[in-house]
C-alpha cells in the first residue's frame, strides 16, 4: 500500500518504521525530525499525501492537525483515507473527519495507547472513530503498528474513548503514588506493598505495568530515573482535554479535575516537566499533611 506518514517525532517515527519494514510504501513529512529508516521524505505534507491510498499524521494538538488537514485533504487522491493518530479535542476530530468526507475521502481518528515502547515494538492500541469501510481500509496497517484496533464509533469517538482511558490512567496513577508515599511513612516495604496490592483489590495497570516505586515490579521508567515513557506534560495535556470534554458535555469529574489541577502544579511549579507521569511519587514522598 502506498502511503504518507506526517509527524515523525517520537511517536509517529517508529510507527512509520514499522510499516515501512512490513513492505509498504511510505512517504514521510515532518517539520524537523529526520527520516526512520526505510521511509522516504517528501519537500512538504501536500507531496507527501499526493497519490496515497492512507494519509496517518501524528500531530501535538487541533489547532495543529486543523492547520495540516487544510494543506492535505485538497492533495489527497479521491477515496483515500485521512487517518489522524493524534490525541486532540473532540470537535477538532470531529471538523476535520467533516472536511475529509466533504471532499470524498474516508477520515478516522485513531489516537493511540501504549507510549514510545508500544510504538517501537508495534504493540499499540489504536481507538478508533470513522466510517466502517475507512476502518476496514486501515486495519491491516493498524495490525502492523498495534495488537489491538478497537472501532468505537462515528468520527470523534476514538477521541472520547482516548480522553476517557487517559482520565482513568491520570486518577490512578495519582491514587497509586498517594499509596506508596503513605506506605512508606507507615514503614510497609515497598515490595511486600506491592506483593499485596497487586494480587488484591488494588490493583490497577499503574500498579502491575508500570509501577511508580524504582526497584519494585516490571521495569517501568522509575528504575531509569523517570526518564519519560509517558511525560508529565502530555499527561497533562490529556487531562486538560477530558476536562475540556467534560465542559463541553455537562459532565461532573471531579476526580478528573482534581488530577489535572495536580498534573499543572507538578508541571509548571514543581520541575516535573520532562519527567515521567510517574513521578509524581518522589513529589509525594517529599511533602507532609496539607
Amino acid at each position: 500500500m502506498k502511503i504518507a506518514f506526517i509527524g515523525l517525532g517520537n511517536m509517529g517515527a517508529p510507527m512509520a518504521r514499522n510499516l515501512a519494514a512490513a513492505g509498504h510504501k511510505v512517504t514521510g513529512f515532518d517539520t524537523a525530525a529526520p527520516a526512520p529508516e526505510g521511509v522516504t521524505m517528501a519537500p512538504s505534507a501536500a507531496d507527501a499525501a499526493a497519490g496515497a491510498e492512507v494519509v496517518f499524521t501524528m500531530l501535538p494538538n487541533g489547532q495543529i492537525l486543523r492547520t495540516v488537514a487544510d494543506e492535505l485533504v485538497p492533495a489527497m487522491a479521491a477515496g483515500a483515507v485521512l487517518c489522524d493518530c493524534s490525541t486532540v479535542d473532540v470537535q477538532s476530530a470531529r471538523e476535520v473527519a467533516a472536511q475529509a468526507e466533504a471532499a470524498g475521502l474516508g477520515a478516522l481518528d485513531a489516537p493511540v495507547s501504549g507510549g514510545v515502547g508500544g510504538a517501537a515494538a508495534g504493540t499499540l492500541t489504536f481507538m478508533v472513530g470513522g466510517s466502517d469501510a475507512a476502518f476496514v481500509t486501515v486495519r491491516p496497517l493498524f495490525e502492523i503498528m498495534g495488537q489491538k484496533a478497537v472501532h468505537c464509533g462515528g468520527p470523534g469517538a476514538g477521541q472520547a474513548a482516548k480522553i476517557c482511558n487517559n482520565m482513568i490512567l491520570g486518577v490512578t496513577m495519582i491514587a497509586t503514588c498517594e499509596a506508596f508515599a503513605l506506605a512508606d511513612k507507615l514503614g510497609l516495604d515497598r515490595q511486600k506493598m506491592f506483593d499485596v496490592v497487586s494480587t488484591s483489590s488494588g490493583y490497577s495497570w499503574s500498579m502491575n505495568a508500570y509501577c511508580p516505586a524504582p526497584g519494585v515490579g516490571p521495569q517501568s521508567p522509575a528504575d531509569n530515573g523517570y526518564k519519560p515513557g509517558f511525560a508529565a506534560e502530555l499527561m497533562l495535556k490529556d487531562l486538560r482535554l477530558s476536562q475540556q470534554a467534560a465542559e463541553g458535555a455537562d459532565a461532573d469529574t471531579p476526580m478528573g479535575r482534581l488530577a489535572a489541577d495536580l498534573y499543572a502544579r507538578f508541571v509548571e511549579e514543581e520541575g516535573g516537566r520532562g519527567r515521567d507521569f510517574s513521578a509524581m511519587l518522589p513529589r509525594f514522598e517529599g511533602r507532609g499533611r496539607s
